[in-house]
């Protein structure tokens, strides 16, 4: 049995077209809320905080009603291609706004920029949880780590596409000195690549023919089916191994709230403290996408010789160590400059190092059966810190000053490595893994 490569590339479409849009959603928004309506970083940071609050309700919601529903063309397909249109539509109709209230401010303009964002969230949501279930669907159990790692690829690919066409079409050479610039022709662009995207999957993808094939195919082989039943259809914990997994979600919810701290207020951070616009601001946070992708095969290597623990505590101090430096490159210099995409690069080496192997470490003080509960324990550490962390930082940078980015983000990823100390369960040194394999551990 061997896993269809190709086929799982085109599954990945829905994944690509996903990651394209939060990349510039993270980037450009900020930029809308800050500059041309000119909301200070607390309600700005709320709104930016937003998107996770909706995914804690939407996520679960539409992956337990696509679980339900039974269409000609699946039941996932529905949800992905009325997602992804609407998401499309959507998207494009926030330039008007932005491009009209700065011609012309009311307050009309204002809110129906907010109306059309919320809409743009929901949207999003209804299809990330069916798109992310395509995959285990369609693919048999002993492959879905492979199958996982290409998904995560597709993933990555859409975020470096959109950092790149964004550097290209918003230089600094472009955009410094304007009072204001115009988005528009971005976010045509990425609504064409999310249209497209999802187009190709429909094409290449029989959803209804793939499911019962794997279906057939897995109800011949009933040993993969691993989940054990006590009887009592629920797992209590040791103490000690409870104490494991609360600190290690403190410590997911902590470099977080570091992390996604400065990828959320970076451009703005820049545009702000160093006077560059949204190409630089790209082009770091592209190098550390980059950075991030060719490091895993090394990161696998490395956690199955010293652990996951081990391997993680290692990125916390590189990543608090480079937020740290982060702040003195950016007060120093007032432009983006090699040692910074230097800097960058590394910090995508250490988020691989963290990301890479935190939520294999949640579940694997579960039994197989709980997978999914405790994989939810991981997202929900992780969401709460993207739901606070843009507010709070956003708060600070105003009442202190816009160059307390760093160091509230070094701090808090520095926290983490405290937590991670209290950690002794879920450390297992898997075999080192090569090619794609090195992949499988990705989060999402």
């Amino acid at each position: 049995m061997k896993l269809d490569n190709k086929r799982t590339l085109f599954v990945g479409l829905a994944f690509l077209s996903i990651c394209a849009f939060w990349q510039m959603y993270d980037n450009i928004v900020p930029l809308i809320l800050t500059k041309t309506f000119g909301m200070n970083e607390t309600y700005s940071g709320i709104i930016m905080g937003a998107d996770n609050v909706a995914a804690l309700f939407l996520l679960p919601l539409f992956g337990s009603l696509s679980d339900k529903t039974n269409t000609k063309i699946g039941k996932r397909m529905p949800f992905i291609l009325f997602g992804t249109v609407c998401a499309a539509i959507l998207l494009n109709i926030l330039p008007i706004f932005d491009n009209g209230y700065f011609a012309a401010p009311t307050t009309g303009k204002l809110v129906g920029f907010i109306v059309v964002l919320g809409l743009l969230l929901v949207a999003m949501g209804t299809y990330r949880s069916p798109a992310v279930a395509l995959m285990p669907d369609v693919t048999p159990k002993p492959l879905r780590s492979k199958a996982n790692a290409i998904i995560n690829l597709m993933g990555a690919l859409g975020g470096i596409i959109y950092l790149g066409i964004a550097a290209v079409m918003y230089p600094n050479s472009k955009t410094s000195g304007l009072e204001h610039v115009n988005y528009r022709p971005l976010f045509i662009v990425v609504g064409v690549i999310m249209l497209v995207a999802i187009a190709v999957l429909k094409l290449t993808i029989n959803e209804p023919k793939l499911v019962n094939e794997n279906k057939e195919l897995e109800d011949k082989h009933p040993e993969w089916n691993l989940a054990e039943d006590d009887g009592s259809g629920t797992e209590v914990l040791p103490k000690e191994v409870k104490k494991s997994l609360g600190f290690l979600l403190a410590s997911i919810a902590l470099w977080f709230f570091g992390y996604n701290g400065v990828t959320t207020w970076f451009t703005t951070y820049v545009n702000e403290v160093m006077g560059q616009g949204l190409g630089g601001a790209s082009t770091c946070l592209l190098i550390a996408t980059g950075g991030a992708i060719v490091s895993y095969i090394p990161i696998g290597i490395l956690a199955s010789k010293i652990g996951r623990k081990k391997t993680i505590q290692l990125g916390i101090i590189v990543l608090a160590v480079c937020f740290g430096l982060g702040y003195f490159i950016t007060t120093s210099f007032t432009s983006i400059n090699l040692i910074m995409f230097v800097v960058f690069a590394v910090v995508g080496f250490a988020w691989a190092a963290i990301n890479v192997n935190s939520l294999p470490m949640v579940v694997e003080m579960c039994k197989g059966s709980d997978i999914g509960k405790f994989t939810g324990y991981y997202y929900t550490a992780s969401m709460a810190a993207q739901i606070v962390t843009p507010a709070l930082a956003g708060t600070l940078m105003r009442n202190i000053s816009y160059t307390v980015l760093f160091p509230y983000a070094a701090i808090f990823v520095a926290l983490s490595f405290v937590t991670m100390l209290f950690v002794k369960h879920g450390d297992a040194k898997a075999e080192a893994k090569k090619g794609l394999e090195a992949f499988e551990d990705m989060d999402d």
